[in-house]
């Protein structure tokens, strides 16, 4: 029974390590996405906050605090909404996107309409998003 208990603690220990540098991965990516405009902050950052949720208290409260990351989806978290410049903008972004890619990257017909499907989809999801005051 001892190597078993001793095992299943060494995978919960490299899953929570996991989750861990997964964690850090997306916020550091994130950051990036502050300055260059077509990679996605915020769905980063709510995977890094889901990562540490899984793997570290610490991390999870120094991210929903931290002065310029937490605000940006402290909102999404708690239910009271997102900045209408957000939601404005990651509509723009997914259209802008996924109609570059669909008509000229991707030759498969029922791909490029699975993508506008997505994007519809998205679109739909963000419009149902609560605006936050302010």
């Amino acid at each position: 029974m001892m190597k078993s208990d001793n095992g299943n603690l060494l995978r919960k220990s490299a899953v929570r390590w996991c989750f861990l540098l997964l964690g850090m991965l997306f916020t550091a990516i994130a950051v990036l996405g502050i300055f260059l405009p077509l990679l996605p902050t915020v769905p980063l950052l709510l995977l890094a906050v889901a990562c540490f949720s899984r793997s570290s208290e610490k991390c999870h409260s120094w991210l929903l605090n931290h002065n310029h990351l937490g605000p940006l989806i402290r909102g999404y978290l708690d239910g009271t909404g997102i900045p209408l410049r957000a939601k404005i903008t990651a509509i723009l972004l997914i259209w802008l996107t996924i109609t570059t890619s669909a008509l000229f990257l991707v030759p498969l017909v029922w791909v490029r309409i699975l993508l506008f499907l997505l994007a519809a989809g998205v679109t739909i999801y963000l419009l149902r998003l609560p605006v936050a005051e302010g």
